[in-house]
């Protein structure tokens, strides 16, 4: 598969918006407030220009001017609020024109599923796809923005610590990021069952659950880096010497063996084909590691 010259970023929702002066090194080190100036600064462009979609959104209005807000006081006065709320919109040239004029696209927040309904395989579909793969494109998403970049997409299920087949629903994204199922809003609001068996129906994948204020840049395909304040977890169930999925009835217990979890923070990283994980060492705010004897 050919490798995609652009960038994804999928954050996990509830991202930094005021952005308070405090110590800029402590920002630096550990990602607060710097998600959305990480998202500019991805774009090779001095002054990239931004479209924000917000579909996905109920509120849209209010929505569209927090970001155009947020932005401005990054210094970016380009951006647009493109509401796309039907499939026939999604194929108008005017919506088709703004997109190829952008070098940032930013999926809002809200139902992910509208998303997808709204969007998947229509010509602004085929048009992302397309500038992902053989250009120096940004396209991020936060929350449901983020979901929807998977192929096999989460659309909803319950919270909470407790694993039983069918407590998940799914559905089918826009397939930006085929290899990984990611979650948005994943510490705060449990979604460690909804992941976990999101994995177990598809081992193959990884499971990326995104906290909020935290995102991942994805670059080349493979390569993962951590952005924000919180933490991502990463699933990866390749290696799983029991799992019975399949054979369950609904509501029955899921049980899963061999699981492997990544908790990583920000700059660390995580190389998705390889499936490594790559932490990040500084040694300014770490104590040096402790040599053995021998």
């Amino acid at each position: 598969m050919k490798t995609p010259i652009g960038t994804l970023i999928a954050i996990g929702g509830n991202e930094q918006k005021k952005f308070k002066k405090t110590d800029e090194s402590f920002h630096t080190q550990f990602g607060e407030g710097f998600i959305l100036q990480d998202i500019i600064n991805n774009s090779e462009v001095s002054k990239p220009r931004i479209e924000v979609i917000t579909s996905a959104s109920e509120i849209p209005e209010i929505v569209g001017k927090k970001y155009k807000e947020s932005f401005l006081r990054l210094g970016v006065e380009n951006v647009g609020i493109l509401d796309i709320r039907d499939r026939d919109e999604a194929d108008l040239s005017s919506t088709l024109d703004r997109i190829n004029s952008s070098d940032i696209i930013l999926f809002s927040g809200g139902d992910q599923s509208k998303i997808s309904r709204i969007i998947k395989d229509t010509l602004t579909h085929q048009l992302l796809r397309k500038r992902y793969q053989n250009e120096k494109f940004t396209i991020a998403g936060t929350s449901a923005g983020a979901v929807v970049m998977s192929d096999e997409m989460i659309s909803g299920g319950r919270n909470g610590t407790i694993l039983r087949k069918n407590d998940l629903n799914m559905g089918k994204g826009l397939g930006l990021m085929s290899e990984v199922i990611f979650d948005s809003h994943f510490i705060k609001r449990h979604r460690f069952g909804r992941l976990a068996e999101a994995v177990a129906r598809h081992p193959g994948k990884l499971g990326v659950g995104l906290g909020e204020d935290t995102g991942v840049i994805i670059r080349e395909g493979n390569i993962l880096e951590i952005i924000g304040s919180g933490m991502v977890v990463i699933f990866d169930g390749s290696n799983l010497t029991y799992n019975q999925y399949d054979k369950l009835k609904k509501r029955i217990p899921v049980s899963l063996a061999n699981l492997t979890v990544h908790i990583l923070a920000t700059q660390d990283r995580y190389n998705i084909r390889e499936k490594v994980a790559r932490i990040h060492y500084d040694t300014r705010h770490h104590n040096p590691p402790i040599k053995k004897s021998g």
